[in-house]
Order: C-alpha cells, then structure tokens, then sequence
C-alpha cells in the first residue's frame, strides 16, 4: 500500500502514517481534514484498502493456498460485500444532488462507508451535513464493524449473520412448530451453545453502549452527540454525528465524560468480556490462591 500511495505523489512520512493508520484501521492521521486535501486518486487507494483490511484475514489464507471456492462461499464475506454495496449505491444517490456529479459523490460515499465499517475513522467529507437516510445507514455500519479475524471493530459481521439467522430460524419455528431448521454458518451446524453465546455478547454489548450512553447525558450536548459519541467510541470508529462529527471533536466533553468514554474504547477493542473479567473480584481470589 504505501509503494502504491507514493506512487500517486504522498510524500513518504505521509505514506508511511496512513499506511500503518489503514492496515490497523487506528484512522490516525497528520492533518486536521484527515484524508480530504489529497488527490482522489489517494482517497480511492486508501479506500481499497480499508475494505480490504476489514475483510476476515483467513479468507486471504485460504486465497494464498490456493483454496478460492471456500474463501468465495463465505457467509460472512458475501454478507459483507452485499452490505457495503448496498450502502455505497444509496448514498451515491442521496448525496448526489449535494455535489452536482456522479463521480465525486461515488468516492465520498464509498470512501465514508469503507471508513466507518472498517472502523477506520478517515474522513473526506462532513457527513454529518448529509441527509437523514445516508446518516441513518453510516449508524448502522458503525454497529456492524468489520469482520472477524480483522483489525476492524464494531459487533463484527459474522455475529450479525448469526443473528439475522437466528431470528429467521425463530420466526420460521413460530410458523412451523414442528419445523426443525438448524442454524447454519459456513456450511456448518451452529449448536445451541454458540448461538446462546452470541445472543449473551449482544445483549451485553447493547448494555455496555446504553450505560455510557446514560453517563454522557449529564453532559449539556443534544441526543444525538451523546448516543454517537457512545456508538463511535464503543465500536472505535472515531466521529459520531451531530458536534462530535468529522468536522469537530470530542474535546468539548467534561474530563469524568472523557474517561468514560475511554474506558469504552478499551471495553470495546477487547470485545467487552476479557476486561469484564479483569474487573471481577471473583477472578483476583482465583489468582491468589494460585499463587498462594
């Protein structure tokens, strides 16, 4: 990535930090616009790139090795590619009246959602100055994250998979009493433990975000600051929306806020239960009596 970035005219102390803010989507950047300024050749490369390192890395094993057919049959990668699709097309079209041409609303749409689904953080444009649809979508990719076995964050796609068929599966025995539809993933039967562990990590993860939520809003800043400012830090996207969008920061939050939402940026990084359990007196006396 960055031979093909300087190639297109980064200076090299640029290519460098972008490189390493893309490959581990940190988004750490050296210019108060993030990635606007550069050329959009540079904003499609880096695009490329933060999709690319979203995508479960296992998959890119099984290309090395020669096994194409199971890579391509993955549930989690056509579920992904589905939905950044889907988002890049209706964005494209409900900002396009905004920048008057095809071509720069198609880079800034699929920029922003390879950005926020990635959990990488750049920005080329105020989002936060798009209309309600395409806002209400970059919300939701900040909930999904990118892949298992990625450097992406957020819920993880493979879980939202599990989910939406776990819900189908429950719906189909509702109709069907007698119906017995396994869950499956990856051509493979998920048992009832899985699937109970899956459900466990998301009502925990919505609890986690509902608490730091509630924790904010002592602060004097509107709903949607607040809740994106939750969402944002929990899943380690990086802006939000409304005064904590790609234009502005989170500075103006009160020093208690800004160790809240630290902390979430750690729960979340680690998936919410390894810290839980740091935190658990049970797990220090279970420690010491070893050690004893």
């Amino acid at each position: 990535m960055k031979i093909i970035i300087v190639g297109g005219g980064m200076p090299i102390f640029d290519s460098v930090v972008h490189a390493f803010g893309t490959a581990g989507t940190g988004g750490f950047g050296i210019k108060s616009d993030s990635i606007a300024s550069y050329s959009p050749y540079l904003q499609w490369v880096i695009t490329i790139f933060m999709f690319l390192f979203a995508i479960n890395f296992n998959l890119y094993y099984l290309i090395l090795v020669g096994k194409f057919r199971a890579a391509f049959k993955s549930d989690e990668l056509g579920f992904f590619i589905a939905l950044v699709l889907f988002c890049v097309g209706t964005i494209t079209v409900n900002i396009m009246p905004i920048y008057g041409n095809l071509s720069e609303a198609l880079r800034l749409s699929a920029f922003q959602v390879s950005s926020i689904v990635s959990t990488t953080g750049y920005a080329t444009a105020d989002f936060n100055l798009w209309p309600g649809l395409s806002k209400a979508l970059l919300l939701i990719l900040m909930f999904v994250g990118g892949c298992a076995g990625s450097t992406g964050g957020g819920l993880k796609v493979v879980r939202v998979v599990i989910l939406l068929k776990s819900i189908k599966k429950e719906l189909t025995r509702l109709l069907h009493p007698r119906s017995v539809k396994p869950v499956m993933s990856e051509g493979k039967r998920l048992d009832d433990e899985v699937l109970s562990g899956v459900t466990s990590y998301f009502a925990v993860y919505t609890l986690c975000i509902m608490v730091v939520f509630v924790m904010l809003s002592f602060e004097p800043f509107g709903l949607e600051t607040n809740f994106t400012a939750s969402v944002a830090c929990f899943n380690n996207i990086g802006p939000g929306l409304a005064d904590v969008g790609p234009a502005a920061s989170f500075a103006e939050y009160s020093a208690f806020s800004k160790i809240v939402l630290s902390f979430a940026m750690l729960l979340g990084r680690l998936e919410v239960f390894p810290l839980l359990l740091g935190l658990n007196p049970l797990i220090w006396k279970k420690s010491k009596s070893k050690t004893v």
